[in-house]
């Protein structure tokens, strides 16, 4: 007995009215801008967050202490030298103010040092090194903003002029670079101490000759790229003038190489320096900075490590959280960089 084919109720289907049906098909998302998309696989990289969040509050914390005025009392008391570090309410053996005498731990703040608490301890002259740390840490940020600032102005206008420009102008922009290239940093810096005094105003000239060059380089090969994309053609058929397609078209084009080479610029401003006060060519005497500090402190490693180790940990976690900082950015700016 052949099967019956079924029929289907006449009310099975039901028209659609004029235009419900596109509803359906819509993609329910918000548009994001490309620098909030970013920002959005930023804050999916946790080492770069953190490292964003340790560098606030380093900021915070060494430009807040200037407003305290125990932090600015760094006067000399020989009664209170080489104090390990101590810390209220809390008994943990090198943060106590215990040390190891003749194979036993005593109390350092005996006498005039009773009613003294150092957290970081003291240096060889009775000095805070709390209060010294935090100013060395400003001078290290100090540091980073001037050479962001170089990175920003003649770095991105040199390479934006060289690349926009080719030709004749390119060749001579370029030969120069190379030329500057050619001389050491540390020479540069000597040539300056023949003419300034030691400090950080020659520090940052010195930063102003050569920080920015790789900016530059960086900035002209992009420029070169984008000067011959059709919305740079298109908006110079329609007669506008170079500076406002530097501006309009090429500048928010530019803004992820300007920011991740910006960050890999910073930590190698602010070793430059610790590496200049270290070898005692860089802040002179009596102001502190993190080169210098660990400078004092492997004198006497051996017997007071917290002199050098406290500075060597607020520099390198400086650096690090720079560097992990800028592999994010670079990550987020350009997703196809991590394949």
């Amino acid at each position: 007995m052949a099967d019956k084919q079924q029929e289907l109720p006449k009310d099975a289907f039901e028209p659609l009215s004029d235009g419900s049906h596109l509803d359906n098909e819509k993609i329910a998302a918000p548009s994001l801008t490309f620098l909030r998309d970013s920002w959005r696989r930023l804050k999916k990289n946790k080492a770069a967050m953190i490292s964003l969040i340790i560098l606030i509050l380093l900021f915070v914390v060494a430009f807040g202490s200037a407003l305290i005025p125990s932090m600015n009392n760094v006067s000399t008391n020989p009664n209170l030298n080489n104090l390990p570090p101590r810390i209220p309410g809390i008994d943990i053996p090198g943060f106590n103010g215990t040390l190891v005498q003749g194979g036993q731990r005593v109390n350092a703040y005996t006498g005039a040092a009773a009613n003294h608490y150092f957290w970081f301890g003291s240096d060889y002259l009775g000095r805070d090194l709390l209060a010294r740390t935090l100013y060395g840490t400003r001078i290290s940020l100090i540091i980073a903003v001037v050479a962001t600032f170089f990175d920003l102005t003649i770095g991105v206008a040199y390479g934006i002029i060289s690349g926009w420009k080719g030709g004749k102008v390119d060749t001579v922009m370029q030969r120069i670079i190379e030329i500057m290239l050619s001389i050491p940093n540390l020479v540069v810096m000597i040539l300056l101490l023949l003419i300034l005094h030691p400090g950080i105003p020659a520090i940052i000239i010195a930063i102003a000759f050569t920080s920015w060059i790789n900016m530059a380089r960086l900035v002209r090969a992009q420029t070169l790229e984008l000067k011959n994309q059709e919305f740079v053609l298109a908006a110079r058929s329609l007669g506008e003038s170079s500076v406002k397609i530097a501006f309009k078209h090429l500048l928010p084009n530019l803004t992820s190489v300007i920011i991740i080479n910006t960050m890999f610029t910073i930590p190698s401003a602010i070793f430059f320096e610790a590496f200049l006060s270290f070898i005692g060519i860089g802040v002179p005497a009596p102001a502190a900075s993190l080169g210098t500090l660990i400078s004092n402190g492997q004198k006497s490693f051996q017997f007071l490590p917290y002199q050098m180790w406290v500075p060597a940990v607020v520099l390198s976690v400086l650096m690090i959280a720079f560097n992990i900082l800028g592999d994010g950015l670079r990550d987020a700016f350009d997703p196809k960089s991590r394949e």
